[in-house]
């Protein structure tokens, strides 16, 4: 989802595998998941790089680079991060970085790759690699050193704490005080559609998607459908549903339905699979 902010009811869209299969070295760093890719590949890219390495438990020499990594990650002592994507196991995360072949290695800085390479490298390699990458970094990302650190925001705090409690309404209130303090609050302003969101969607009856689907023309019914279907990660059968109805709509009518498939898509990262496909989907459906 777009912003900082753990709404795990929509950012759990897929569980951690328990299976890892097997190979010893994609277990040196953070297995990295749906789940866990916005805090612990974005978010501390930008306190330190963060190596990324995608492997298969297909490929021996996924684990050979995995483990030739792990000992240098062990070797510099925090000065980077060292995660893993099993791309069997979570192949929207492998989609995102464009994986052709394993094993892949990307570094992420700020938020965005800046090296990657494919194959097993030679030791002497990996290590000029990492270097270089330490280097390039230095003193521009929050998490070194020479950096003063961030001043925590009281406001921001009782936010997320409201947030966590569940507490939507008040939750609301504190982001909003927030966006109208600046403008440009970036995770002020996902958080307000994520919990209007949330605060909507859970009201809507269990059955949501059993009545729509007996009234597929109903327009309240397939959004209270589409609602339920989001909360339950079927993102793409919601996406779809809103998707279908404007085709079999004209006028006011399809605007409403477009207007609401369009705030579903902002609820999510842009880069997201599905709503790459949903959007594209909805504008073979407009012309």
């Amino acid at each position: 989802m777009a912003g900082a902010v753990d709404l795990s009811a929509l950012k759990q869209r897929v569980a951690p595998s328990s299976d890892t299969g097997g190979a010893a070295g994609a277990q040196a760093g953070v297995e990295i998941t749906e789940t866990n890719f916005e805090a612990d590949v974005l978010a501390r890219s930008n306190e330190v790089p963060v190596v990324v390495v995608l492997w298969s438990p297909r490929s021996e020499a996924s684990a050979q680079l995995a483990d030739e990594l792990a000992d240098l990650a062990a070797a510099d002592a925090g000065k980077w991060s060292l995660t893993t994507v099993n791309v069997d196991a979570t192949p929207r995360v492998a989609q995102i970085f464009g994986v052709q072949a394993v094993p892949t290695v990307v570094a992420v800085a700020a938020g965005q790759p800046i090296s990657s390479f494919q194959g097993v490298q030679p030791p002497e390699q990996l290590r000029g690699w990492v270097d270089s990458l330490v280097s390039a970094t230095a003193g521009k990302l929050s998490g070194t050193a020479d950096s003063e650190p961030e001043e925590a925001d009281p406001g921001l705090a009782q936010a997320r704490e409201l947030l966590e409690a569940g507490n939507f309404d008040g939750a609301l209130e504190a982001y909003t005080t927030l966006l109208e303090q600046d403008p440009a609050h970036p995770e002020a302003k996902a958080a307000i559609r994520q919990i209007s969101f949330l605060a909507r969607a859970t009201k809507q009856r269990p059955d949501a998607t059993r009545a729509a689907d007996a009234a597929p023309d109903d327009i309240e019914a397939a959004f209270a459908a589409a609602d339920i279907e989001i909360l339950n990660q079927l993102v793409d059968a919601a996406f779809n549903r809103l998707i279908d109805l404007v085709r079999r709509t004209s006028g006011d009518d399809r605007t409403k339905v477009r207007t609401r498939l369009i705030e579903l898509f902002d609820l999510f990262d842009p880069a997201d699979p599905a709503v790459i496909a949903g959007r594209r989907s909805l504008a073979n459906a407009l012309y």
